[in-house]
């Protein structure tokens, strides 16, 4: 049996319209650009063509209040997503301007894309390409093997490009120290009602048809539980539970890192959406899957201790 939830995988194969308009050639890359990873996969974006423009807007309707309340992610979700529209127009060879936040005006526009004159891509920008389809984020346990060192150059390289650096701890006093936050984080997140309803409101059992949030398996998680998930996260502060879990994860990594930029505006949210777009894709392209442990830094006092970590 078919599993509708993947149809977004299914719809992004149809070829690019080498001769089309500038229409024509946005809407064949977007089925790319929106298998981007958001938090809660909320999506929180939105595409406006105006003429032979591609406006990317913020979706403030998605937000996450409680998780998010500056919408920080909101917007580095949304820079991950115009890293993706960069790199698929890129290995149709097609070349694009793209001016972020051109209103101060409108603080909901992040990014207007424009269509330029055709650039030759090369061996590197198909396998980034092809990835895209391929990136999960892992929930799992990781293999033992050491990540070389090579693959972590060349995700960095991508990240820096854009105006943003993923910096590995490779300490082990350092990394006991991030897994610790990490564990504090889940302690205090699930203890807090608010984050727990905010957290449930995205959580679908598996035979959901919605096309957003995370269904149970995702998490590993089988039909019958996936149908009460949002009722024991609900009611429950799995806090510990987690918290051990995630410490584990974080400490059985293979390569830990911290993806950072020098200041903390809505110019440097997108910077660091698009690093993180290419370093995830380059990884994914040499093998490697990620996963995501941004409790400390969603939490305001945790995230000053883990800047001065």
């Amino acid at each position: 049996m078919r599993d509708t939830a993947l149809d977004p995988w299914a719809e992004a194969i149809d070829e690019f319209p080498l001769t089309g308009t500038p229409e024509q050639k946005f809407r064949a890359v977007l089925r790319y650009t929106v298998l981007a990873p958001s938090g809660h996969n909320s999506q929180p974006w939105l595409f406006r063509l105006e003429g032979a423009v591609l406006a990317l807007l913020a979706d403030r309707s998605r937000a996450l209040p409680v998780v998010d309340p500056e919408d920080r992610e909101l917007i580095i979700s949304c820079g991950v997503a115009l890293r993706f529209l960069r790199i698929a127009l890129r290995h149709f060879g097609q070349g694009a301007r793209v001016t972020t936040l051109p209103d101060p005006a409108d603080p909901d526009l992040l990014a207007r894309v424009e269509l330029s004159e055709p650039e030759t891509a090369g061996e590197r920008d198909h396998q980034l390409f092809h990835a895209i389809r391929e990136r999960r984020t892992n929930r799992f346990p990781f293999r033992p093997e050491r990540v070389p060192e090579p693959l972590l150059g060349r995700a960095r390289t991508l990240c820096e490009r854009e105006g943003a650096w993923l910096q590995t701890l490779t300490g082990e006093d350092d990394r006991t120290a991030l897994a610790e936050l990490i564990a504090e984080g889940d302690r205090t997140q699930l203890a807090d009602r608010r984050f727990r309803r905010e957290l449930a409101a995205w959580v679908h059992r598996n035979r959901s048809a919605s096309r957003d949030g995370m269904p149970g398996y995702a998490h590993g998680i089988g039909n019958l539980t996936s149908e009460v998930g949002p009722l024991i996260i609900r009611t429950f502060d799995i806090g510990d539970g987690k918290a051990a879990r995630d410490r584990e994860l974080a400490l059985g990594s293979p390569a830990l890192a911290v993806l950072w930029t020098e200041d903390d505006t809505p110019a440097s949210w997108l910077r660091a959406g698009q690093g993180l777009g290419g370093a995830l894709l380059s990884l994914q392209a040499d093998g490697v899957s990620a996963s995501y442990l941004n409790q400390p830094i969603e939490l305001p006092e945790l995230r000053e201790r883990v800047c001065r970590l």
